[in-house]
């Protein structure tokens, strides 16, 4: 059975916007919320070149890269054609307005692996509304 922990409140997150969950040794996990306060959880990593989805737009159930403008999908971490590539998808829970991730997952140790198909109560939790820098 999968330990669940608390990371957050829905609130905390902005509207149409991320937090960003550390993990030691890890890349960090997104987690979005959309406008109609649907929750989703991705690796902060854009497939296209790494960028930090946790500082692109949400609109409704995707995300856009603020480096090249790659879209990604909130629910299942696949890149919108004609992209190709996909971040790895969390599951993710809400309980009232308590939103919760896999102990295991915020371990790093999910060891899930992307595929896209063609067609912690003491979780460290950040705000990511700092633009990313552009070169």
């Amino acid at each position: 059975m999968d330990a669940w922990v608390d990371v957050c409140q829905v609130e905390d997150i902005p509207s149409r916007g991320a937090r960003v969950v550390a993990r030691e040794g890890a890349v960090p996990i997104a987690i979005f919320r959309s406008a109609d306060d649907a929750v989703f959880a991705l690796l902060d990593r854009c497939p296209h070149r790494g960028g930090p989805l946790s500082q692109g737009l949400v609109t409704g159930t995707r995300v856009v890269c603020p480096l090249h403008g790659w879209t990604v999908d909130l629910r299942s971490g696949v890149a919108a054609a004609p992209d190709e590539g996909c971040t790895q998808a969390f599951d993710v829970e809400v309980q009232g307005r308590c939103v919760r991730l896999k102990l295991a997952d915020l371990r790093g140790a999910s060891g899930v692996a992307c595929v896209a198909s063609s067609g912690l109560a003491s979780a460290d939790v950040q705000d990511a509304e700092t633009p990313f820098p552009r070169s």
